[in-house]
């Protein structure tokens, strides 16, 4: 009886360990991955995956519609292949396509994690462009801290 009892309670503390350790987002590319949603405005859908110690965000408007995405790490970003616009994402490391469109409203910051920002721009013609920049720590340090981001 005491052999079940601790392969039980093994069993409840493996399994508890990986419940609170969460599922890995996945589904990058899709309208509605299974990634939790960091954007810090309502209007908009971020999400991030990590694979390989690169970071992936994705960006999708209010109806859920895939934007674009970018991939990061050590400043570094590259545009993915992914979303309506997304010739429309620029990078440091490579700007968006050019455009005759014209911006309808001054950048939206819409994720910060302190290493990386997004900003969004309505243009006239019903496009979107989409800019990632590396950042330093210009993120509040509540908001920062409260999604669990570390600094370094």
């Amino acid at each position: 009886m005491t052999i079940k009892r601790a392969v039980l309670a093994m069993g409840f503390i493996c399994f508890s360990s990986a419940a609170l350790a969460g599922t890995p987002a996945t589904g990058l590319g899709r309208a509605s991955p299974h990634a939790h949603d960091w954007s810090t405005d309502p209007n908009w859908h971020v999400y991030v995956f990590v694979l390989n110690g690169i970071t992936y965000l994705q960006v999708n408007d209010a109806r859920n519609r895939v934007i674009g995405a970018v991939g990061t790490t050590g400043g570094q970003f590259i545009t993915l292949p992914v979303g309506e616009f997304a010739q429309q994402v620029g990078t440091p490391q490579q700007p968006a396509s050019m455009t005759s469109a014209i911006p309808m409203a001054s950048p939206t910051t819409i994720y910060n994690d302190g290493k990386t920002q997004l900003t969004t721009t309505p243009m006239s013609d019903g496009t979107v462009t989409m800019q990632a920049a590396s950042t330093q720590m210009m993120c509040d340090p509540v908001d920062c801290n409260i999604k669990g981001i570390a600094y370094q």
